[in-house]
């Protein structure tokens, strides 16, 4: 199809033109690039389809999807009158990001995290937020309070602060968790710019997220187990449970609870008093050492 009758693909390729690869979060290469900006291969995989698939949009052979378009005007950087002109050439009907108001925590949850002195415990909202915590789960993860609020954020954290990376002992579950729980909700709500923002951050700064998102992979966010590791406390098997909010089921109360006997529930009551007094009392059998037992069935 001619330029004069493809406008979309003349659009699409003037943007990716002038999109850098280290703008986009791509590795450098010490090879001579033939184009300039992205190559179709590259924005296809930032925007997780397919080489194929972009390229027929270009070629004005293929039609696009409002979810497709969405990704490929955060991967081109578009700004909104440049989206809506997308949007436009495409023959969709113009989506104008919804923006939501900023979450507060729900005070029935405020309550529950502070009858919680034991359990670390947190109150998680729309795209992973961290909207409140109690006193353990500053103690067992990090000091919430001192982190700017944009960073706020339990996928933020657990891809780009380094010491979330060595508090959790079987990191790429985690991470892989996040990115399969970010992608259900991005999927739920696809104009949500915030979350847009996120995604596109964690791609352009981290090649794990950036691949694990183009797999698509999805999960709700409910239950699960895991292995924290803690200076104080040492190895901590964990079980989580998230308790969705029966008036706001964007917010959910995630609780770490151990199980009773066991090395890590005497190490969450070690945690309880050093978050409290700053000193931990010395335990006859150091919770370091969880049984290989308890272990092997956390880590399934």
């Amino acid at each position: 199809m001619s330029s004069d009758t493809n406008e979309l693909g003349e659009f699409l390729k003037a943007r990716r033109a002038e999109v850098s690869p280290r703008a986009a979060g791509l590795p450098e290469t010490r090879t001579g690039r033939r184009v300039k900006g992205l190559r179709r291969e590259e924005v296809a995989l930032l925007a997780s389809i397919s080489t194929d698939y972009y390229t027929r949009l270009e070629q004005g052979r293929r039609q696009a999807s409002a979810p497709v378009l969405t990704e490929l005007a955060r991967v081109l950087g578009l700004d909104e009158e440049e989206r809506a002109y997308l949007f436009e050439l495409a023959g969709k009907a113009t989506v104008k990001p919804r923006r939501q108001a900023a979450q507060q925590v729900h005070p029935q949850l405020r309550r529950l995290l502070d009858e919680l002195p034991v359990s670390p415990a947190l109150v998680l909202g729309r795209r992973m937020d961290v909207l409140a915590w109690n006193p353990m789960a500053a103690a067992l993860l990090t000091d919430f309070a001192a982190l700017p609020q944009k960073n706020r954020n339990y996928a933020w954290l657990v891809f780009l602060d380094p010491a979330m990376r060595e508090i959790h002992v079987e990191w790429e579950g985690t991470a892989r968790a996040c990115v399969a729980m970010l992608r259900m909700e991005a999927g739920r709500n696809p104009d949500d710019q915030r979350m847009a923002a996120l995604v596109g951050e964690l791609s352009m700064r981290d090649a794990d997220f950036r691949r694990w998102w183009g797999e698509h992979h999805v999960a709700a966010r409910t239950r699960g187990s895991k292995v924290l590791r803690h200076p104080v406390t040492g190895d901590l098997a964990l079980d989580w449970d998230a308790l969705a909010c029966a008036h706001d089921p964007d917010q959910q109360l995630v609780v770490w609870t151990a199980e009773p006997g066991t090395p890590s529930h005497d190490g969450l009551r070690i945690l309880a008093s050093w978050a409290t007094t700053g000193t931990a009392p010395a335990p006859s059998d150091p919770p370091s050492r969880v049984d290989e037992e308890q272990n092997n069935e956390k880590r399934r």
